[in-house]
């Protein structure tokens, strides 16, 4: 692993785990093991981190994107990414609730949402393709939306509905005649 991975991974986990004003350059230093200016040369501005880690957003949503669209069935791909337990103890899930915390924030808030819209975009194109019909797409990204506000919340007290059992409910209206 790279010392700029080291960082990103750092900047995530205090994000996740702090908030945005724990996130200061010194502590993502000493989290990554770094000095002060080994995290400069990498991100040389609070700015330049915030970039970093949108991009990596950014890279692994793409990433996520085309692994739905290499998969036997995207929708199902996409359900099982986003129910719990969710893998959200790295990689995408991690990243993306680290840029949910700084997308309230002024400095990135529209570039985040611009991120976010960006692979949301991907997203739902990967789920169009297999299903042909924004309407039947856009039902199954909000189903699947829903799934994962519900793991990160822990709002699910009824417990979570395995993914077969949703992709059987949702049979109906994707086989449909296009």
């Amino acid at each position: 692993m790279t010392a700029r991975d080291r960082v990103l991974d750092a900047y995530e986990s205090l994000l996740v785990e702090a908030g945005p004003a724990a996130a200061t350059l010194d502590a993502v230093a000493s989290a990554a093991q770094v000095s002060k200016g080994g995290l400069l040369y990498h991100f040389p501005s609070k700015e330049a981190l915030v970039t970093g880690l949108l991009e990596r957003l950014r890279q692994r949503g793409l990433e996520d994107a085309a692994e739905m669209r290499a998969s036997d069935s995207a929708v199902a791909t996409w359900l099982r990414g986003s129910a719990p337990p969710l893998q959200g103890e790295s990689g995408l899930s991690r990243t993306y609730v680290a840029a949910l915390r700084i997308a309230g924030g002024d400095e990135a808030a529209d570039l985040a949402r611009a991120v976010f819209a960006e692979i949301d975009a991907g997203w739902f194109a990967a789920l169009l393709d297999e299903l042909g019909d924004p309407a039947r797409a856009r039902l199954v990204q909000l189903v699947g939306d829903g799934l994962y506000l519900s793991a990160l919340t822990g709002a699910d007290d009824a417990g979570p509905v395995p993914v077969d059992d949703l992709l059987a409910a949702l049979a109906p209206v994707l086989d449909r005649q296009r």
